[in-house]
């Protein structure tokens, strides 16, 4: 596995107040760029400060993308998908697919559409707003978060619960989260919202939770 990052454009530090889940960060950023291998792909990935996990893929992200499991078609949702690692490995893994990235940080929103450009993906579009705001009207096909935990377990919980209405029959939820964190408290808030839920994937203090659209 390779995986490293350079610096490409050096402005202030961020402000201590900044954090990844602020709408409009206020610190000037400062770039960077991550080169890294996932599902057997090479990716190239723009960061910056303002942003989570901006000096490497996070491992989280990492185990949501090696274990993710996709429909052969159709719309994919990635919600909260901070600079695109999620989506866009989703996107390039399975070309069929029409992938939209979603994040309430506006930087984490540019820098995914760098990067869906940058990794030559056609298939993907990013959009800003909070949660399903920007896609009220749309029904998917496959939903998957790495969520903003930091935001607090209610925006977190309010992620889940609002999924199905979002969903077709059938279709999975897919988010991977701390296991002590919220790994045994949102098992919960999962069977609550969808009737099931199982635990998909473990590894490096995390697990991927999965429920399915009756």
């Amino acid at each position: 596995m390779l995986e490293e990052r350079r610096s490409l454009t050096m402005g202030n530090k961020a402000r201590p107040q900044d954090h990844y889940y602020t709408a409009k960060p206020a610190s000037k950023p400062r770039f960077g760029l991550i080169h890294t291998f996932l599902r057997g792909k090479r990716f190239e990935f723009m960061t910056a400060s303002g942003v989570f996990s901006k000096g490497r893929v996070d491992l989280g992200s990492r185990l949501l993308v090696e274990s993710m499991v996709l429909p052969e078609k159709g719309c994919v949702l990635d919600v909260g998908c901070g600079y695109g690692v999620v989506g866009i490995a989703a996107a390039l893994v399975s070309p069929s697919l029409r992938l939209v990235l979603i994040d309430v940080n506006e930087r984490a929103v540019w820098l995914a559409r760098q990067n869906i450009e940058r990794n030559r993906v056609s298939n993907a579009e990013a959009k800003h707003g909070y949660l399903y705001d920007p896609v009220a009207d749309w029904r998917f096909d496959c939903v998957l978060s790495n969520p903003p935990v930091s935001a607090g377990l209610e925006t977190v919980k309010t992620l889940i619960v609002q999924a199905p209405a979002h969903m077709t029959a059938g279709a999975l939820f897919q988010m991977v989260v701390r296991s002590k964190i919220g790994g045994k408290r949102l098992l919960g808030v999962f069977e609550e919202a969808f009737g099931n839920v199982a635990v998909s994937a473990r590894g490096s203090g995390y697990r991927v939770l999965t429920s399915e659209k009756q």
